[in-house]
Formats: C-alpha cells, sequence, structure tokens
C-alpha cells in the first residue's frame, strides 16, 4: 500500500510504500477511493490536537470498498462500499457509551487521529463503524459526507428547529448543512470572510437568502447560528446575530480563544453549546436523508500525493466546497 504519512508535528506529509495491512478481529480492509480533506486533518497535521502519537496516516473522510474481512465479520461482504467516519472505535462500557452518548467516550479511537487514516491505497477500520452507501453518487462526492456532512448534520440539530440560521464559515460542512436547511423549508444566512466572493456566490447558488462577512448584521434576527471556522472571534459575532432564546453551536474540535464579550449579548437566555464528534446513529440518520436532501458537493479533486498541496489551500482559505484526495 501507499500513504500519505506524517511524521512529526508540522512536517510535511511524505509519500511511503508499506505492506498492505492485515485485518484483526471485528476488522475490515478498505481499499481506498476517495478520501476528504477536513479542517480537522489541518489540525491534526499543524498539531493543534493532543496526543498525537507519531507517525500517522490523516484523514477521516473515506470511501471504499472492503476487500479483506477480519475474524468475525459476517455483516459486511466483500466488494460492498462503505464509509468510515471520524469516530473509529468507542469502549462500550464507560457512563457515556452505556447512556448512549458514544460521542463523549472516555477511550475512543479516532480515524485518521489515533488511528491510522484514509490518505492511503488501504484502511483497515472497526467494521461496527462502516457505514454501508450503496451505490448511489460518486466516490468523490460520498467522501465530505462522511465528516463534513455528519458534524453538520449533527450541529444542524444542535441548533434547534428555528427557521432563519445562520452558518459562520462556509466551507465542506456549511455549504453541506445549507442544503439539508433548505431542503427543511428553513432560511440560511452565509458568513465568510469580508473579501471571499466565492464563498458567499457558492453560497447564494445553494438558496442562501442572504451572504456577507461575518462582522456584518445579517437582514432578520437568527434563531440560531453555527460556527464552522475555527475562530473564536465570531461567537460574540454570532450573539449578537441571534435572538432572545436563541442558540449558538460551536461545531468544531478545535477553536482558537473567544475573546471576552459584555454580557448583555448572552442575556435574554442566548445559548452557547459545542458539538463533540459525533455517534453511529448520526450517520445512520444523516444517510437516510441525504437522498431527499438532494445534496450535492462541492469538490476539488487532488491525487493523493498532492494531500500537502489541498492541506495548504484549505489552511489558506483557497477552498471552496471541499477537497478530497483519489489514491
Amino acid at each position: 500500500m501507499y500513504a500519505m504519512v506524517l511524521a512529526a508535528r508540522d512536517a510535511p506529509l511524505v509519500l511511503q510504500e508499506r505492506p498492505d495491512p492485515v485485518p484483526g478481529p471485528g476488522e475490515v480492509r478498505l481499499r481506498v477511493s476517495a478520501c476528504g480533506v477536513c479542517r480537522t486533518d489541518l489540525h491534526v497535521v499543524d498539531g493543534e490536537l493532543p496526543d498525537v502519537s507519531y507517525p500517522i496516516i490523516p484523514g477521516h473522510e473515506v470511501v471504499g470498498r472492503i476487500d479483506a474481512l477480519g475474524d468475525g465479520v459476517t455483516e459486511l461482504p466483500i466488494g460492498i462500499r462503505v464509509g468510515v467516519p471520524w469516530l473509529g472505535r468507542t469502549c462500550g462500557v464507560c457512563p457515556y457509551c452505556r447512556a448512549g452518548q458514544e460521542n463523549l467516550c472516555d477511550r475512543p479511537q479516532f480515524t485518521g487521529y489515533t488511528r491510522d487514516g484514509g490518505f492511503a491505497t488501504h484502511l483497515i477500520a472497526d467494521a461496527r463503524y462502516c457505514f454501508p452507501l450503496g451505490e448511489r453518487d460518486d466516490d468523490v462526492a460520498l467522501a465530505p459526507l462522511l465528516c463534513a456532512g455528519l458534524i453538520g448534520w449533527r450541529s444542524l440539530v444542535m441548533a434547534g428547529e428555528g427557521r432563519n440560521i445562520g452558518i459562520y464559515g462556509f466551507g465542506a460542512a456549511g455549504h453541506i448543512v445549507a442544503q439539508v436547511a433548505r431542503s427543511q423549508g428553513r432560511s440560511v444566512y452565509a458568513f465568510t470572510r469580508k473579501d471571499d466572493r466565492d464563498a458567499q456566490s457558492l453560497a447564494r447558488s445553494l438558496g442562501a437568502d442572504w451572504a456577507g462577512a461575518s462582522e456584518d448584521k445579517p437582514p432578520v434576527e437568527l434563531d440560531a447560528a453555527i460556527i464552522y471556522a475555527p475562530v473564536g472571534s465570531l461567537v460574540p459575532h454570532a450573539l449578537r446575530a441571534v435572538r432572545k432564546g436563541g442558540r449558538v453551536v460551536c461545531a468544531g474540535i478545535h477553536m482558537s480563544d473567544i475573546p471576552s464579550f459584555p454580557y448583555d449579548i448572552l442575556w435574554g437566555e442566548r445559548q452557547i453549546v459545542s458539538v463533540a464528534n459525533l455517534t453511529r446513529q448520526d450517520g445512520i440518520d444523516f444517510l437516510g436523508i441525504r437522498a431527499g436532501a438532494d445534496i450535492r458537493t462541492h469538490t476539488t479533486v487532488f491525487p493523493l500525493e498532492r494531500a500537502n498541496e489541498a492541506l495548504a489551500q484549505l489552511r489558506d482559505g483557497r477552498l471552496v466546497g471541499a477537497a478530497v484526495l483519489r489514491p
């Protein structure tokens, strides 16, 4: 197999050849056909997440076909197309797992962070954390759904049922969630960097009622705002944009420090909540509604060996939609 490997913090990924991995009990091996490039991958590569064990292969928006089964795997046949998400395994016995909150597991494993991910030609995955994808849509279009879509869905559910939804950071997750929200009859207000006309244009083309800079005041009070950009200074802006009783959802795994802000923009029973990881039920629910929502992912494709270029464009804000690697 070939993989783009992160050998040390802040180091560029290096293409390496390795022996083909062998699945253990309860595991499957995938031949990877596409892997999305997520901002969380960037946090791993840039050393912004703790306790990375090097070397590691990033990537957790993985689409591929199973080509080998470990002992005990009976529900996933050879050849089936599956997706592998960020949540790679949970302990099943901690208080959170027992309470149905596996996203908060005390001893989780994460694809592309604590176990090797999909910036490779092959991947080993826990069979219980693979989602059958069927044969609708091509591999590249599906890849961003495995994290941008799943975390986006969880954040939209946490935002509540309000009609007017603000989206701060209109990238991979934002452009997917906007389509889901529109399919539910909601109004979408997109917030981007001030000079990001491409992202604003994409937002309007996907049915956003308004698109502007993150510092701008939207034309209506928002029922909820979801922040996908890892920028803590957006929290006060979002609080000022939501109505009394409104909610601000911080959807990233990493965010810069939130600056101090006057209490009066939180007063009125406004709330700030965070999204942590995802559950398998999130995947079942989201993949079940995706067809009805008619989600169209906007992607830029890179060959596997150009993973560093894809990460650089994401870091610099030069991507519109999502980047996807193809081995």
